[in-house]
């Protein structure tokens, strides 16, 4: 199975004056702690809601010229046997490379097999004679490799 992953972070910015450049620079702080090695990590700003009102807040929150800002860091893992195991795998990996950012797992998303369903079905009547002589070669020599 394999699982989409979103986790949260929360990235400190220092020294600016508006959100918009407090997230400007949380992103591109975050892609340079993330690169080369995690290059495919999707990075965005997160959606916050006020506990109280429910109302939707900025990314950022600026107090004294420092600012904290929520982002969505989202990896695709494959070859999992559970979500548990997926959002633990994405946290190791970005965690391994964000040193003193608070991650937080927020969805995890299995992702559907495309290549069982559709292309067994429509390839059935074309390559069933081929695929079984190519198959009925190659599993007899893997089975006296095992023995």
């Amino acid at each position: 199975m394999d699982c989409s992953v979103v986790v949260e972070a929360a990235v400190p910015v220092y020294d600016v004056e508006t959100e918009d450049e407090a997230i400007r620079i949380a992103i591109s702080k975050t892609g340079e702690m993330l690169n080369p090695d995690l290059n495919y990590v999707e990075i965005g700003m997160s959606e916050r809601q006020c506990p109280h009102c429910g109302d939707g807040l900025d990314p950022a929150f600026i107090a004294a010229d420092e600012s904290l800002v929520a982002l969505e860091l989202e990896m695709t893992v494959f070859n999992v046997e559970r979500e548990k195991h997926a959002a633990r795998i994405a946290r190791k990996e970005i965690g391994q490379r964000l040193d003193n950012i608070p991650l937080v797992v927020s969805t995890i998303d299995v992702i559907p097999d495309e290549g069982e369903g559709t292309g067994e079905t429509g390839n059935d009547e074309e390559s069933e004679g081929g695929a079984g002589e190519e198959d009925a070669g190659i599993l007899p020599e893997f089975e006296e490799l095992v023995e």
